[in-house]
């Protein structure tokens, strides 16, 4: 069954929890169970009270108790058409490394707008986000309806505005749904609060929409994440390479090259599942066998070598600065890309974006919490990747602090 990944941001009080709890509990995703616990909670705030479908994912209490998300929420569910997996981010300006995380591997943006407010600093922050992390489609959900008595000429001002700002920024596909998460209008089904409206309700959206991040990129990558040596009697020259397959598919008799060496061999076999397979594909997990004996190890990538991807110990990437401790020049880093780690130091800063504009600001050379900025970033291993554009997996990385193993930053690579 397809799968669809998106994850909601906006403004606090905008009603992100709200609406993903609405959807689950709509669309009948919730076990009984659930239920019961989230109407006894739901009580202890009065003895009439509704059910608070925020609780689904706000997961921590201190949380609830300010009536807000900090961390990133992920949901499981699934309709007859397509499974899901939300991420609920946070809205607060100080929480933008959570919501920069959260987003990294989405395939759509579902941005709350409360139709009281229209677009604000936030909205448009986390529009730019989308933009530099490339999410294929974006939906603006204008919510909160009913407090504008469900104004079609409202909606419409909203949709005005956000369509200038999309066009500033480059966001090209964008879709508007008007939604009343409290009540239920246009969530799961549609309102008749909302006659006005011709569109899909949010449920049937989700289900139908065309997602494609990576434009039909199907060139094979697969990542070595552990080398298989039984060294048994039975098993004496046995040799495989694990690991699950990031795109494309290989098959028996493959030319392969391992990168970063520029080794090149043939695939003398493909497990799967325990049983001996002719090919495997795209999300499958299998043991690659060569046929010949290489120095291969954890990290290392398996291509096929009528499609190489760039390997290159330098890398100009987008990053978030994630870490409570500003950028110091000199910092002992590691760079993480699924399993391949290497040392690595930031050695140049182009540019610092501004997350209101999404204009290059001039670079000081320092980098504080939630900062985003381009950057050139030098390895003291080459490393094989593919454009985030194209490739999530090979394009993306994370940056950790050698000494303290803290993550200090997330990257897309350009």
């Amino acid at each position: 069954m397809d799968l669809l990944r998106f994850f909601t941001a906006g403004n606090v009080d905008d009603g992100k929890s709200t609406l993903i709890g609405r959807l689950l509990y709509d669309s009948e995703s919730i076990s009984t169970d659930v239920i019961e616990t989230l109407t006894r909670q739901s009580k202890s705030t009065g003895e009439n009270a509704a059910i608070d479908l925020a609780l689904l994912t706000d997961g921590l209490r201190a949380e609830r108790e300010q009536g807000i998300t900090i961390d990133v929420a992920y949901k499981y569910f699934s309709t007859q058409n397509r499974k899901f997996i939300i991420a609920d981010t946070p809205g607060h300006t100080q929480y933008t490394r959570n919501m920069f995380t959260g987003a990294s591997t989405a395939q759509l943006a579902i941005i709350l707008v409360d139709a009281r407010n229209g677009i604000t600093d936030q909205t448009k922050r986390h529009s730019i986000i989308s933009a530099v992390l490339g999410i294929p489609k974006v939906l603006v959900c204008i919510n909160k309806m009913d407090l504008v008595s469900y104004s079609e000429e409202r909606f419409n001002e909203i949709v005005s505005d956000y369509r200038f700002f999309a066009k500033l920024i480059g966001l090209k596909t964008v879709d508007f749904i008007p939604a009343s998460a409290l009540n239920g209008d246009n969530v799961v089904h549609a309102s008749s609060n909302l006659s006005w409206y011709k569109g899909l309700p949010l449920l049937s959206y989700l289900e139908t929409v065309d997602v494609n991040r990576t434009d039909g990129f199907n060139e094979a990558r697969f990542q070595v994440q552990y080398v298989i040596r039984p060294q048994t009697e039975a098993l004496h020259d046995y040799r495989g390479y694990a690991g699950n397959i990031l795109s494309g598919s290989f098959q028996t008799g493959d030319e392969v090259t391992i990168l970063p060496s520029g080794l090149t061999s043939k695939i003398s076999a493909i497990e799967s599942g325990l049983k001996e397979v002719a090919s495997a594909r795209k999300n499958q997990p299998v043991v690659l066998h060569l046929k010949d004996d290489l120095d291969i190890s954890r990290g290392n990538t398996i291509v096929l070598s009528s499609a190489l991807p760039v390997t290159d110990k330098t890398v100009e990437a987008t990053i978030c600065w994630m870490d409570n401790q500003e950028f110091q020049p000199g910092h002992k880093l590691l760079l993480q890309q699924s399993s391949f780690r290497t040392k690595a130091a930031i050695r140049e800063i182009y540019s610092k974006i501004d997350i209101h504009s999404f204009q290059d600001l001039e670079s000081n050379g320092e980098l504080k919490l939630n900062e985003l900025a381009k950057v050139r970033i030098q390895l003291a291993e080459a490393i094989s990747y593919d454009v985030f554009e194209k490739q999530i997996q090979t394009g993306a990385f994370i940056l950790i602090n050698e000494n303290t193993n803290n993550t200090v930053a997330a990257g897309v690579i350009r």
